[in-house]
């Protein structure tokens, strides 16, 4: 089930005895636990027949216990055990006789009466285990995915639509360039933007400028196209901008976007197919930005690029104290450039 159809049907009341949430991305999974937390039982049920237990702090037995109770004077219980993945052999990969699980036997026949979610957060259950086919049998088993770097900018899109407000593709990039795949650092930067969207409920990079710290025209986004299009004038001002704001600009990330930028440069390079639309789906950016990249390898010839690469991986190495003859920071991020540039 996807995350979207989860949410559905519990905002709609179906719920099921078992949900196995599990995955590398940990928001998704947490988002699912807190609407379940909040909707399931009503405020004067909860005392009673909501119970909350930490991985570290519980074990498979004990977990079966609470679960195999009856809710009192509601109609269920739910018990959330948030992060599952520190309980010892909570997922066996062995299912001979000898070294069963003891929870498969539970949920091969849940408590009808109980909601048991488990929040197995940074690491994935085997799918071919007879526990995990039960879990998907008799409940609800959502893997929970990291997004791709490219499906970052929808997804903000999407999430600011859910919250009733608009927001325009610039401002998604420029997000999304700034806070990395941090899910729940994005969400909760968005979140602070609603309080600020009043009646137009509108997100601009005005307000994120104001209100979240990332300047719309010194950041990273802006720093890759005036590369790209060798504007040198440009590039000296935001690399500037940057070493009077360094804590908000760290070499090491600037270094890590640079390289995933200039990896799109090369593949417009060994590309078979020249058009928009192929292009974008090896690139992974909209359409639109197709042609920021070509122009880019048309400026950067791929022994450059190959060169480029090397200087990335130095600088990285030097930001982080390798190699590096006391040269702060803004220094080592301004030698950087010129390389790339001449």
């Amino acid at each position: 089930m996807t995350f979207e159809s989860v949410l559905a049907d519990l905002k709609k009341g179906k719920y099921l005895p078992l949900y196995l949430l599990h995955g590398a991305e940990p928001f998704f999974i947490d988002r699912i636990a807190e609407q379940m937390e909040q909707s399931v039982l009503q405020e004067h049920e909860k005392e009673f027949n909501q119970t909350v237990v930490y991985g570290k702090d519980t074990d498979v037995l004990s977990l079966i216990s609470m679960a195999k109770r009856y809710p009192m004077m509601a109609e269920r219980q739910v018990i959330i055990v948030r992060e599952a993945q520190e309980i010892r052999n909570l997922f066996k990969t062995d299912d001979t006789e000898d070294t069963k699980n003891p929870l498969l036997d539970y949920v091969m026949a849940p408590q009808k009466s109980t909601v048991l979610v488990i929040c197995y957060k940074y690491k994935t259950a085997d799918s071919r285990t007879k526990l995990v086919k039960a879990f998907a049998k008799n409940g609800v088993v959502f893997k929970s995915d990291k997004l791709y770097d490219n499906q970052l900018p929808g997804w903000i899109s999407n999430y600011a639509a859910s919250e009733g407000v608009k927001i325009d593709q610039q401002s998604c990039i420029l997000l999304a360039e700034h806070l990395g795949n941090d899910l729940s650092r994005i969400a909760n930067e968005i979140d602070k933007l609603l309080l600020h969207a009043g009646k137009t409920k509108i997100i601009n990079a005005d307000m994120i400028e104001k209100y979240v710290g990332i300047s719309r025209e010194y950041n990273v986004f802006e720093l890759q196209s005036a590369l790209g299009v060798k504007n040198v004038l440009k590039v000296n001002r935001i690399i500037n901008y940057f070493a009077a704001n360094e804590k908000d600009n760290p070499m090491v990330m600037v270094v890590a976007l640079l390289y995933s930028y200039f990896v799109k440069v090369m593949k417009c390079h060994t590309a078979i197919a020249k058009d928009q639309a192929a292009l974008a789906s090896l690139l992974g950016v909209n359409p639109f930005f197709v042609k920021d990249y070509t122009t880019a390898a048309r400026n950067y010839p791929f022994e450059k690029l190959k060169t480029i690469f090397n200087e990335l991986s130095e600088y990285d190495l030097r930001s982080k104290g390798v190699n590096n003859e006391s040269a702060e920071s803004s220094a080592l991020m301004k030698e950087l450039v010129f390389k790339i540039l001449h």
